[in-house]
């Protein structure tokens, strides 16, 4: 759902945020990629980079926002590095919970 919706932040970060964007879609696209062949450590670090990427383009917005997104970030990418995949989930949790995403159920 994010992948689809990056370009709405476009919207609200303004034209100068283009090029990020499409750094964080990229990223994404890879994580995907990456967690589809079974490669869940390298779609962790993926995500961790489209993380930066993203709090890198919210400074100019919202600095404190911004630090919140690179703590989190730090978090998860920690979590991931030592293999603690309940603390990923749950500052993933976090990540999605301040950013009033949802999480939509397969059917």
């Amino acid at each position: 759902m994010l992948l689809t919706r990056l370009p709405e932040l476009e919207i609200v970060l303004g034209p100068q945020a283009k090029p990020g964007l499409h750094a964080v879609q990229q990223l994404l696209r890879e994580a995907v990629a990456a967690r589809a062949d079974g490669d869940v450590p390298r779609a962790g670090v993926k995500i961790g980079a489209a993380m930066d990427t993203l709090s890198q383009l919210a400074d100019a917005l919202d600095p404190q926002e911004a630090a919140l997104m690179r703590m989190l970030s730090a978090q998860f990418k920690q979590a991931l590095s030592i293999g603690d995949q309940s603390e990923a989930r749950r500052v993933s949790d976090v990540i999605r919970k301040n950013s009033g995403a949802t999480i939509k159920k397969k059917p």
